[in-house]
């Protein structure tokens, strides 16, 4: 069931805590919760604001550590091997963030180290910190409505998805030159990438806001 979120009721003089602004057209609404099973999208853009699941926050703390296991293991593991005209090379992920060494290309080294493992896993760590004692029905965390959203801030910047792209290209290019092995972190990097598309897709923030404020009154 979806609901479409409308401007008919007046804005002006409600609390800031009974509105909602849509995070790709700015526009503000009055926040109420959809029918059992349903969801409020933004009326203008159809941008998904509330879709409230049952037990989604179990389903969420289960794929966000498994997507914490599974960035520490890629890490390590043969990504991918290469063999062209009897010379072979296997790289980790690890190898591929810190292979620039050298002058200014070492900041690159960094943002890419940062793009597809730091972030990433310090995402994870925030959405537990917030999430373990709501789902536990216990008072949340310190600080955890701003540990919320440091989550939500640094979601732009977690590019796991976009790494992926960038071997697709990239391995359609050279796979006419050279034979590629694929890795044990290939195929965890991979499964990596679904579950972080279903734990965003799981995760209703306006739920959550709501419950660190119900549970910090």
């Amino acid at each position: 069931m979806q609901a479409e979120m409308t401007t008919d009721a007046p804005l002006g003089g409600r609390p800031i805590e009974e509105l909602i602004a849509c995070p790709h057209c700015d526009a503000l609404y009055v926040a109420r919760m959809p029918e059992k099973g349903g969801r409020a999208v933004c009326r203008d853009c159809h941008t998904v604001l509330i879709s409230p699941r049952r037990k989604a926050g179990a389903r969420i703390i289960a794929l966000t550590l498994a997507v914490m296991i599974l960035v520490v293991g890629a890490l390590f593991f043969p990504f991918l091997d290469i063999n062209a005209r009897g010379f072979g090379n296997s790289t980790s992920i690890l190898d591929t963030a810190s292979s620039f060494r050298s002058g200014y290309m070492t900041f690159l080294s960094v943002v890419v180290a940062a793009g597809i493992i730091v972030i990433p896993l310090i995402r994870t760590l925030l959405i537990l910190y917030v999430l373990v004692p709501v789902v536990a029905d216990r008072r949340p965390f310190p600080q955890a409505r701003r540990a919320f959203r440091l989550s939500q801030e640094l979601k732009p910047w977690a590019m796991a998805e976009i790494f992926a792209i960038g071997c697709a290209v990239a391995l359609v290019k050279v796979a006419d030159l050279a034979q590629i092995g694929f890795g044990p972190a290939f195929w965890m990097f991979a499964v990596l990438v679904i579950l972080v598309l279903f734990n965003d897709n799981y995760l209703c923030t306006w739920s959550v806001w709501k419950s660190l404020e119900l549970e910090e009154e």
